[in-house]
């Protein structure tokens, strides 16, 4: 099973893509963790990337395509994948496309948690994070997740912990520039959205769309339900 995997920051893709991941037994190719393997490796198209890096570019996707290709293709993507972070606008989705199909790979599902970009804003900035265990979700903004209060103070609503912001979570100037690229209808990430959306033919992969407004139980149901047919 070959999945790509979109949302904007704050529609809890990564937690929703590890469930995914989980349920077909494939592995979670990230471009985030392409990049610091290839680099920590030494390779030829790492070194081409810390090129890029150093430079304070963004990596070209002359790079970044192989790198993707290279992982698909090792030995534990042979039942599938799960593609997340890449590609983020209409030319790497072009680019991608014609690689994979160069290399006799198609996709099976496109998923795209769909939330406005105000909703998506106010889940980032009402994020909090548990002292003691990163995976307890808190969010001030989400009802089903809000931080339970203690003698006038937050804490976390699953342990009892105190409870910290990430510094970009309250950055509103990163945040916007970020979605700024991720609703960009044109040429950003809904662009590569509508492309893969617009193919035909037996390799066309199945769009799957679920609402990310509800809470994560709800979001995962109905994306687990839409993959299953």
């Amino acid at each position: 099973m070959r999945i790509l995997i979109f949302g904007p920051n704050g529609s809890g893709k990564g937690t929703q893509g590890a469930l995914v991941q989980k349920k077909f037994g494939i592995p979670h190719v990230e471009s985030g963790v392409i990049f610091r393997d290839q680099i920590r490796k030494g390779t030829e198209l790492g070194k081409k990337a810390r090129e890029s890096i150093d430079r304070g570019e963004l990596v070209p996707d002359s790079t970044t395509i192989p790198m993707i290709l290279a992982r698909v293709q090792e030995p534990d993507c042979r039942k599938g994948f799960l593609l997340d972070g890449f590609p983020r606008n209409l030319p790497q989705a072009e680019a991608l496309d014609l690689a994979l199909g160069e290399a006799a790979m198609s996709l099976d599902y496109v998923i795209e948690i769909v939330l406005a970009r105000a909703d998506a804003k106010k889940r980032i900035m009402g994020r909090r994070l548990c002292v003691k265990d990163n995976n307890h979700p808190n969010n001030v903004n989400i009802r089903s997740i809000e931080p339970k209060e203690v003698g006038g103070k937050l804490v976390c609503r699953v342990c009892g912990a105190d409870l910290t912001t990430r510094a970009d979570d309250q950055d509103e100037a990163a945040i916007d520039k970020r979605h700024a690229i991720y609703y960009d209808k044109e040429g950003g990430t809904l662009a590569a959205v509508a492309y893969f959306a617009s193919k035909t033919g037996p390799d066309a992969p199945e769009i799957v769309q679920v609402d990310g407004r509800p809470g994560v139980e709800e979001v995962s149901r109905s994306l687990q339900e839409k993959l299953a047919t």
